[in-house]
């Protein structure tokens, strides 16, 4: 899932619209005003270091700031633990994307190395702790060594955080903040209104590939969690690809989800109560796997398995 999940984001911040978004509504300071997000240009994500050994970035993209170009390096990360050397990792991305750019010779001066912006969009269950500058990271010396030691800073874009936030403005036009929303919803009806919102906002014809993403990505990773395992619906959800479609069969079948995921429950229930049963009566008696199935009501391979087990 972590794969499908990082492959989908990047797929939507694989579009210039997002990325705009993305810098207009969560990075903050007057210089992102002065940015020409029209040159907005996504750059190779892929370096080779000095022993040749292949590392793998994110997402890159430049983008004009007045005459010199700022780099954007937005590093995707899906766990279920928080890396507490988060940092470390930052300073070396960014030093082989300034290798790349000496070694292909794309410096505006010979001796002048762009400015970057390291991004981390977490999406996690929980918060994130880690140190967001490597300084933190580093034993203390002495004054006289303190200069000698790197410095890398980045910034952490913690979505559960951000939806939980007071602050968080739910009616925000942005795509980015869309996403967000759609990851960390309250209701069917809140996915149902953000899908809408979203077809509203992509319904010109020069948005087709990103309404195509944005449908890639709901049928792909959320639905899976919001349609009860086994529906019959799945295969049609899958043969989706239009937002809009997506968001009139959710309006239409989401209603269904609440008693569909209560009969679900009910069923696992019933069959933990026969595993469970099985498992008593291979514990204390001496019946074989074929009597015990027939009075559970489980197949004799599954009894077969519980002996294994046991």
């Amino acid at each position: 899932m972590r794969d499908r999940h990082d492959q989908s984001y990047k797929l939507l911040f694989s579009e210039p619209r997002v990325i705009r978004d993305l810098l207009t509504g969560f990075v903050e300071g007057e210089w992102v005003e002065r940015l020409d997000l029209d040159s907005l240009e996504k750059v190779s994500g892929s370096f080779v270091t000095d022993d040749l050994r292949d590392r793998e970035g994110d997402v890159i993209w430049r983008v004009r700031s007045g005459d010199d170009w700022l780099y954007l390096y937005l590093l995707i990360e899906f766990q279920s633990s928080v890396d507490p050397f988060m940092a470390l990792r930052i300073m070396t991305y960014v030093g082989l994307l300034y290798q790349d750019l000496v070694k292909q010779r794309k410096l505006a001066s010979e001796r002048s190395l762009p400015p970057v912006l390291p991004i981390v969009l977490y999406n996690g269950e929980r918060r994130w702790s880690a140190a967001k500058e490597l300084s933190e990271l580093i034993h203390p010396v002495a004054a006289q060594l303190a200069r000698y030691q790197p410095s890398q800073s980045y910034l952490l874009l913690d979505e559960g955080a951000i939806v939980a936030d007071e602050r968080w403005p739910a009616d925000t036009r942005n795509l980015v903040a869309a996403i967000f929303r759609l990851e960390y919803h309250h209701s069917q009806q809140d996915v149902i209104d953000t899908i809408g919102q979203l077809v509203e906002w992509l319904k010109s014809p020069g948005q087709a590939r990103l309404r195509r993403h944005f449908a890639t990505w709901i049928k792909r990773v959320l639905l899976p969690n919001w349609v009860p395992g086994g529906n019959d619906d799945h295969e049609q959800w899958q043969a989706l690809n239009d937002l809009e479609e997506v968001h009139t069969m959710l309006s239409e079948r989401a209603k269904r989800w609440p008693e569909q995921w209560k009969q679900k429950g009910l069923e696992e229930g019933r069959e933990e109560g026969r595993l469970e049963a099985a498992r008593n009566l291979l514990a204390r008696t001496a019946m074989d796997d074929r009597e015990i199935a027939e009075i559970c009501g489980l197949e004799l391979e599954q009894v077969a398995e519980l002996r294994r087990q046991a």
